[in-house]
């Protein structure tokens, strides 16, 4: 793309950019529960392998279970008042989160 022309680090940060507002604005309309998408694949892949034919049934029927399990939790964590759901979500994605980062901390790309 720089042979052409193209300023290649301004294209990056721009796309950056863009997909971090874009990213932002559905987690504010969808809320902290869409982290599970994210955070679940991962969390199986540690455990059962990168081959997709299998990990791919596996989140979705780990994604399904994690969130049957936060939505009990929260609901019995303080039994009359109601904890929402991405709260619990938050609370195990987070760290998780931050582990991956840590893990993979030399493979990051700092642009």
């Amino acid at each position: 793309a720089q042979s052409l022309g193209v300023n290649v680090p301004r294209v990056r940060l721009i796309l950056l950019r863009l997909s971090s507002l874009m990213t932002a604005s559905a987690v504010s309309i969808a809320g902290a529960i869409g982290f599970v998408g994210l955070v679940v694949p991962h969390m199986l892949r540690l455990v059962i392998g990168p081959d997709h034919r299998v990990l791919l049934p596996a989140s979705l029927i780990g994604g399904a279970a994690f969130l049957v399990f936060a939505d009990a939790l929260a609901r019995s964590v303080i039994a009359p008042e109601l904890l929402p759901v991405g709260t619990v979500t938050a609370l195990v994605g987070g760290p998780f989160f931050l582990f991956l980062l840590w893990r993979n901390r030399r493979q990051i790309a700092v642009f």
